[in-house]
């Protein structure tokens, strides 16, 4: 016996036509930026500004990925998917974090090895091209505000777009202490703290990642108060085979047996006990799931071998 509650639309915030139109804005400013990084990077010889134009690569090549990944998550379900492309959006986030931690462990690199062989670089030039960066990050940042919350997806893109701006900050502050006091070396702990900037964030983009995937219970939700509350049930005898998992951003799934007295398996009873388990998991947790699966089953049920195994 079963009973299941969607809200497959309220979840899909980025496969939205909004969504999709901020992606495309940012990422054509992003692109054209990168362009001109690019050959500042390549004018100045600016570890810095090389590795904010690295940055500024993988926030073009995310913003695509985000971009292709919402596009994904908007097709129906089928029969093949019966979610959907819902994951993609995690998947999408996942492959970012990736490229950004390899972006930092290749500054971090590059900055110890020019501590010891430090290059001439042009405050000037470094300057124009820092400035052009920065306007360009600020214009992404402001597109994509509205939606930065909306997925895993959305976030992770939003992140990088901060993190380069901020990176595009510490370009301008080298290239001011170049021109002033002719001291190089600051372009490359401009780079350095450009990676510092990176890393981190990426690893907790990554690690969000990990946890759908790895269909682990959703950050906030304790399983264990979720089963006492269930099991508080006056219908309820008992709770086996509890799951929450996560298919997308804002789409928490629970699926449980629930053993309970034999006069709650007639039909019209068996309605108002679901009723009340939907409401239970609805209204007295943070996080809020709609999407439930219960089957009712006898006393004892379990035990008698008409279930293989008992996960939780």
């Amino acid at each position: 016996m079963h009973d299941h509650a969607h809200d497959h639309a309220s979840a899909a915030d980025a496969s939205t036509a909004s969504g999709r139109t901020r992606l495309r804005i940012a990422f054509g400013i992003t692109a054209t930026i990168l362009l001109a990084q690019l050959v500042g990077a390549i004018l100045t010889n600016s570890l810095a500004l090389l590795v904010d134009t690295a940055h500024m690569l993988t926030d073009a090549a995310g913003l695509l990925l985000a971009l292709i990944a919402a596009q994904l998550m908007g097709r129906p379900a089928t029969t093949t998917h019966t979610w959907g492309l819902r994951r993609a959006e995690v998947l999408a986030a996942a492959a970012q974090a990736l490229v950004l931690l390899a972006v930092g462990v290749y500054a971090i690199i590059t900055g110890v090895a020019r501590f010891f062989a430090p290059p001439e670089v042009p405050g000037d030039s470094l300057l124009v091209f820092g400035i052009i960066g920065l306007a360009g990050n600020i214009a992404s940042i402001a597109v994509l505000l509205g939606s930065r919350n909306a997925n895993l997806n959305l976030r992770a893109a939003f992140l990088e777009v901060v993190n380069d701006a901020l990176g595009s900050v510490a370009v301008i502050i080298s290239a001011i202490v170049i021109r002033t006091t002719g001291w190089t070396p600051i372009d490359t702990l401009a780079g350095l703290l450009i990676a510092a900037l990176i890393v981190p964030r990426a690893v907790v983009i990554l690690r969000r990642s990990v946890r759908v995937l790895m269909e682990a219970v959703p950050a906030g939700l304790d399983l264990d108060a979720l089963r006492d509350h269930l099991q508080g049930n006056p219908h309820v005898v008992r709770v086996h085979d509890l799951h929450v998992t996560t298919i997308g951003t804002g789409l928490p799934v629970l699926t449980a047996h629930l053993e309970v007295h034999d006069r709650c398996l007639d039909s019209a009873h068996s309605a108002t006990v679901l009723r009340d388990l939907q409401d239970c998991v609805r209204e007295h947790f943070e996080v809020r799931i709609e999407h439930c699966t219960f089957q009712l089953e006898p006393h004892g049920f379990a035990d008698r071998g008409a279930v293989c195994d008992d996960h939780v």
